[in-house]
């Protein structure tokens, strides 16, 4: 396990793991079902990605996207590799929406729509609701 995957919370954030990646509940909500897809591989830099890791990424995005949609019914996905703080190769994986959505009587709204994702504005989300976005994504992955 990487420091990027035990920062974000795992092995208790995951949503769902593979041979070469793993998909976890970002722990701040930026958007409703925000998510980091980190490389399980032993790499700093997307172009030293194995070609395996590439074509397993293939097959991980289209579950999480179809996951995600499924779920929340996002308007657009925002993929960051941003690597400044946390090296290994990771994504934050941001579903964007016109409007505000409803989860467990709470409202996550996204303060950047329609411009790029601020990462610094979160949706409060206390840690019951957190465990409801994992399980309900846990139940719909495809």
């Amino acid at each position: 396990m990487n420091e990027t995957l035990k920062k974000f919370g795992y092995p208790q954030t995951l949503v769902r793991e593979f041979d070469r990646w793993a998909v976890v509940l970002r722990p701040k909500q930026v958007t409703l079902g925000s998510l980091v897809l980190v490389c399980k591989e032993p790499v700093t830099a997307l172009a030293a990605v194995s070609p395996d890791g590439f074509s397993e990424l293939a097959e991980v995005t289209r579950q999480m996207e179809g996951t995600l949609a499924r779920t929340f019914q996002y308007d657009k996905i925002n993929y960051l590799l941003l690597m400044m703080v946390d090296p290994d190769v990771h994504f934050h994986v941001l579903p964007r929406y016109a409007g505000p959505r409803r989860f467990r009587d709470v409202e996550f709204t996204d303060t950047s729509w329609p411009g790029p994702p601020d990462l610094t504005k979160v949706n409060e989300s206390v840690p019951e609701i957190s465990r409801a976005i994992l399980e309900r994504l846990r139940e719909n992955w495809r």
